[in-house]
């Protein structure tokens, strides 16, 4: 995992309405080899900002993170086929169940990774701009 500051000294550090900082940290994280539960709880703890000083749990972290190589994950066969994912469709019957290798093979494993980490956030509105500043490529 590498860290980059965009930041200058002199830079002052305000932040607007949505909670967003003008110093921003970019992440870079190489999924090579990694399991997929403890690399979500890495990512989900660096976008919730609790790895920097100025944690505060009601701001978004100014913080990106990008994940490469995640078509090399360490994911056990045992775990493609026993990991289900539910929903359901709102009709009578609808409850459709994908195990994770085939949602693997339908939408790639950065979809199994974001599920992961999207579980991992906490669920009130703050989730979906911290889903914003993930960037995941295969």
């Amino acid at each position: 995992m590498t860290e980059t500051n965009t930041n200058s000294k002199n830079d002052s550090k305000t932040r607007d309405a949505t909670g967003a900082s003008s110093t921003g940290v970019k992440y870079e994280i190489d999924a090579t080899g990694r399991k997929v539960g403890r690399l979500a709880t890495e990512i989900a703890h660096i976008l919730m900002g609790k790895n920097m000083p100025d944690f505060e749990k009601h701001v978004v972290a100014d913080v990106e993170v990008t994940v490469t190589n995640v078509s090399k994950i360490d994911l056990p066969q045992r775990k493609a086929d026993g990991k289900i994912y539910t929903r359901y469709t709102g009709f009578p019957g609808g409850l459709r169940k994908e195990s994770a290798a085939k949602l693997a093979a339908r939408r790639g494993h950065s979809e199994l990774l974001k599920r992961a980490v999207y579980g991992m956030l906490p669920g009130n509105r703050l989730r979906k701009p911290r889903m914003k500043r993930l960037t995941i490529t295969e």
